[in-house]
């Protein structure tokens, strides 16, 4: 038997997104809409704020990059209609502005000459700035409701080679020991659904999560050398201090919430400060040992965000606070 096939038919992007500011940048900015353009780009993505000013323009969407082990900002800069020599300038403002960038331009339809102008922009620019432009479609089969799609048709020199490159690339045994712990620990919490969502594995000594709130994250940690682990909540740049004070004053709360007192961290003269809890006696080197530190870890992990994303959230802003332009990875205790 033959079986019946529903028809793919492209439909306006208007359709579903009446206004570019009001629907399409609110849905980019989305876990789905993100989801589906880290999926496009090869490249693991953290929104930190929409409608951000850069310099004398506003950016859609700015966002950091979570795949790296520098500060590297993410502009995002959306057009529901063909491209135009307006955007690409407010594209060349913002990489002017800032050292280290990636500049994303989204868009119905891309002219050619801006095909050709993000290419050469890409030829020209050193290895810290980069340029990618995508067209954005929707498409519907017999009535189904549109589903949105990212084509790629702009993007660095040798951008899918270097991204399946390092994937493939070799790293040292401790480093690959690590990326295969927290690989692990990602799938248990995919598996369980946790509402802690995990981001991509690397290998490094941490693994951070989001809370929702730019200049705080959750890292999950580890210690090879003093066989611990230990998750923190951590707080970040020039505010970093002014929040610690503001958390400390919920000391007494916050430690009832968990049952047992907590490491306070105010590391003077450091960019960061922290409240830990750590689990000692936790070889790292022994994999046998790992689901134990893995049910650890994602009980205390879900812990820490059911208690502390509520505290970030309610953080004062900060007099003048703008989002750091450097955040230091988590201190190895």
């Amino acid at each position: 038997m033959i079986p019946k096939l529903g028809k793919m038919q492209r439909v306006d992007v208007r359709s579903a997104w009446p206004n570019e500011a009001s629907h399409f940048t609110p849905w980019l900015a989305s876990d789905e809409g993100i989801e589906l353009l880290q999926e496009a780009l090869g490249m693991e993505l953290e929104v930190e704020a929409t409608e951000k000013f850069v310099g004398p323009f506003k950016a859609d969407i700015l966002a950091k990059r979570t795949d790296t082990t520098d500060d590297h900002w993410v502009l995002i800069e959306n057009q529901l209609e063909r491209t135009d020599h307006r955007h690409l300038g407010q594209l060349l403002t913002y990489a002017a502005g800032l050292n280290a960038v990636t500049i994303i331009w989204i868009a119905d339809s891309f002219a050619e000459e801006h095909r050709a102008a993000l290419d050469w922009l890409n030829d020209v620019t050193g290895d810290n700035v980069e340029f990618f432009g995508l067209e954005v479609e929707l498409w519907q089969i017999a009535g189904s409701p549109p589903a949105p799609m990212f084509n790629v048709v702009a993007e660095p020199n040798d951008w899918s080679r270097t991204v399946q490159q390092s994937a493939k690339s070799q790293v040292s045994d401790l480093k690959g020991q690590q990326q295969k712990f927290w690989e692990g620990l990602r799938s248990r919490l995919i598996v369980k659904k946790s509402v802690v969502r995990p981001q991509k594995a690397h290998p490094q000594h941490w693994a951070n999560f989001a809370l929702g709130r730019a200049g705080t994250s959750l890292n999950a940690c580890i210690n090879s050398q003093k066989n611990t682990v230990w998750i923190e909540f951590a707080f970040y740049g020039p505010p970093g201090k002014v929040w610690y004070n503001e958390v400390e004053a919920q000391k007494v709360a916050i430690e009832a919430a968990f049952g047992e007192p907590l490491d306070w961290q105010r590391m003077e003269g450091k960019k960061q400060s922290r409240v830990a809890l750590h689990r000692p006696n936790s070889d790292f080197d022994n994999e046998q040992d790992w689901p134990n530190q893995y049910q650890w870890l994602i009980e205390k992990l879900e812990l820490f965000h059911q208690v502390f994303q509520p505290v970030a959230k309610s953080l004062s802003s900060g007099a003048g606070f703008e989002a750091p332009s450097v955040t230091d990875e988590p201190q190895v205790d």
